[in-house]
């Protein structure tokens, strides 16, 4: 008798598919043995032998399936594979019942996703055991940002109901730090700071304790480091010699590696330095040596002269910041280059357009900005925080085409949360909280968009999604802000508002700013969709997920179209995921592997002019990697950093694959003899692939 049909667990009878079964059993040999796909077919053929031996009077269960796989591996000799496909199950039957407990039908979690949650989000007893559940986490956020809007005569059950479904279906999810504080003694709910170091030991050191406090809270700080005299200048108050700004930067360093931000994530800074600074020469190239303030990114702020300067080939002026005093000269395009030379060597350091940034800068009668974040996408003022949520584009999709009303929808109810979030916030110092509450800067931003780009059969790399990335995030920035000014007329405009630019535009405003495009590292994963507006890392690849084990990932939107076009098998798969690459390979379509492009395999101009496209509608920055290939030259690196200046970008990073011993993203970095596959991190999801910018939101 041959198996027909299998019985679900909710009961229902469906047709029986050997299919689903080699494909799970393939999963597990890869993740073990790195193997080729020829004994899982062979184990499948003998599963459903006895199947049909075992079941011939009735319907056998899809526990029944499993339980039988298991039994077979063990007898041929798999025993880690065995437990493999065993720790699988397990994962995929506690993402069954959590969904139960949601009582609606989404989230669709990821196996990974699960494990984030628990590793990172899942509050915990005094015993370290895990104590609420991933709808508890969402239920207790919703819950607490929802009772603001009592204070302003809102409807809090109402706002807990939205701000609940907008989590649970991963349509909306706020940054990390929102997600593990809320509700909880610690209170601190942002991710982005900027604090101020001034040129005295008394104000370096208050600034080493100050981010301190913020990283034990799962913040991320940036600093500006120009006011601080340079490496052999006089210290009148000892008659010694100053070190300079990077050996301060080195104490900060320290301090941050002995800091486990909150529990919960490690720290990271951005350093950021002028130009003009006389020490320039040895920020560039101070994280040449591996382990070199490893928890720092850094920036060279440069200026629209500098950059004039390069055009014609000229020199500028070197200034000591501590009386304004005129040291030396340098040729603009040998700094320019060893900034180039030293981004190709190890990625940094990025670049940040100063001028560009305090132009469009709402609030510059209250001060200059001069730094931003740890991963570049916002400015801010000295004592300024940002709380920060993103929105999954990959869920705003219906039937091939954009649903604009629900992406309103989730945008209104967005503003209105990460609003009630500064009201709701503990912040780790008194200056932070004046300062926040003066501008109440919020960043609203996007993730899944390369997810978004695929459902519509757009290429990543094209005109056409540039065109729909303006309009996308034209729309985001409209719609946010015409929410922003209903709460203004609501609740009152930022205390700020008649010494901002908004004041002759609008009669009322919330928040001094409202869009910005972060990095989405672990929220991604939980929403299991693609980091920001990054495009994918890989088609097929390993994860060393948090538990020590690795499991095979496939894009689950590749599987589905494989799978309905006819060319999915597990020989395709495993090849694929040698490189993370479909192009080259036979047996997927040419239209197939023109829309499922990588961020290797794009040309490092559409990097840049997608960031630029989002960049132009958003008010505070945009964080996006320009992924390099490991044969890109310091000239494509130049090139990248004169098309972002070009293009009115804030910033720039580039990243060339490879230059970074502590990646965690590696191509070829499991391997057998014969074999190689594509290897992430656990909380890797695209863009950044260092240790310094993985979990930034």
């Amino acid at each position: 008798m041959f198996i027909t049909k299998t019985r679900k667990r909710d009961g229902r009878i469906v047709d029986f598919d050997s299919s689903r079964i080699k494909d799970a059993i393939h999963r597990a040999f890869i993740a073990v043995e790195l193997e080729n796909g020829k004994r899982a077919e062979s184990t499948t053929e003998e599963v459903v032998q006895l199947l049909e031996k075992k079941f011939e009077e009735r319907i056998p269960s899809v526990e029944d399936v499993q339980d039988l796989v298991v039994e077979v591996l063990k007898k041929r000799g798999y025993e880690k594979v065995a437990r493999e496909y065993q720790v699988y199950r397990k994962k995929k039957e506690e993402i069954r019942r959590l969904k139960e407990k949601l009582g609606i039908e989404e989230p669709k979690l990821t196996v990974n996703a699960l494990e984030v949650l628990r590793k990172r989000y899942l509050l915990r007893d005094e015993e370290g055991n895990i104590r609420e559940t991933p709808a508890q986490t969402f239920m207790r956020v919703a819950k607490a940002i929802a009772k603001v809007d009592g204070k302003y005569g809102g409807n809090p059950k109402e706002s807990e109901k939205i701000f609940y479904e907008m989590i649970a279906r991963v349509e909306f999810l706020p940054n990390s730090p929102t997600l593990f504080n809320t509700a909880t003694e610690l209170g601190q709910l942002s991710a982005c700071f900027v604090l101020p170091v001034e040129d005295s030991l008394e104000s370096i050191f208050t600034a080493v304790k100050n981010m301190a406090l913020i990283e034990k809270s799962g913040g991320g700080v940036g600093f500006d480091f120009s006011k601080l005299r340079p490496k052999g200048d006089i210290v009148k108050s000892t008659k010694g010699v100053a070190s300079g700004p990077v050996s301060f930067m080195r104490v900060f360093d320290s301090a941050t590696e002995v800091i486990k931000a909150g529990g919960k994530r490690r720290g990271a800074m951005m350093g950021v330095l002028r130009a003009d600074h006389p020490d320039v020469i040895e920020f560039i190239t101070s994280k040449q040596e591996p382990g070199v303030l490893s928890n720092f990114n850094i920036s060279v702020a440069v200026t629209d002269d500098f950059m004039k300067t390069l055009e014609e080939d000229g020199e500028y002026w070197l200034i000591n910041p501590r009386k304004r005093e005129k040291v030396r000269k340098l040729k603009v395009v040998d700094v320019w280059n060893l900034m180039a030379k030293s981004a190709w060597d190890s990625g940094d350091p990025g670049v940040i357009f100063l001028d560009e940034i305090n132009r469009r800068n709402p609030i510059s009668e209250i001060g200059r900005i001069e730094a931003t974040n740890p991963c570049g996408e916002q400015p801010l003022l000295p004592y300024e925080s940002c709380n920060l949520g993103s929105m999954n584009l990959s869920r705003m999709v219906e039937n091939g085409k954009i649903n604009w009303n629900d992406l309103r929808e989730t945008v209104r109810n967005a503003v209105n949360f990460l609003d009630n979030v500064i009201d709701a916030n503990r912040f780790p110092l008194k200056e932070i909280e004046k300062m926040t509450k003066a501008n109440r800067k919020i960043g609203l931003g996007v993730m899944g968009l390369a997810d978004m780009l695929i459902k519509l059969g757009i290429p990543y790399d094209s005109e056409k999604a540039l065109k729909l990335a303006e309009k996308l995030m034209k729309f985001v920035t409209e719609e946010s802000r015409k929410k922003s000014v209903e709460l203004g007329e609501e609740r009152g405009s930022f205390p700020n508002f008649d010494k901002s630019v908004w004041k002759d535009k609008y009669h009322s405003m919330r928040n001094a700013t409202i869009t910005t495009i972060a990095p989405t590292g672990s929220i991604s994963i939980i929403a299991g969709c693609s980091s920001g507006i990054e495009p994918l890392f890989a088609i097929s690849f390993m994860r060393n997920v948090l538990d020590g084990t690795r499991l095979f990932e496939i894009n689950p939107l590749f599987e589905i179209i494989a799978k309905e076009r006819g060319f999915y098998g597990a020989e395709l798969l495993e090849e694929i995921a040698r490189t993370g690459s479909v192009q080259g390979i036979q047996g997927v379509p040419d239209d197939v592997k023109r829309v499922f492009v990588t961020a290797l395999d794009i040309n490092p101009d559409w990097h840049v002019r997608m960031q630029a496209a989002f960049q132009k509608y958003t008010d505070n920055a945009v964080s996006k990697t320009v992924n390099l290939p490991h044969d890109a030259t310091v000239e494509d690196v130049e090139k990248v950093f004169w098309l972002a200046y070009g293009l009115r970008c804030k910033g720039i990073t580039v990243y060339r694959y490879g230059s970074k011993p502590e990646q965690v993203l590696n191509i070829g970095e499991i391997k057998t003899e014969k074999r190689r596959f594509v290897a992430a991190e656990s909380e890797y999801a695209g863009g950044c692939p260092t240790k310094t910018c993985p979990f930034p939101s």
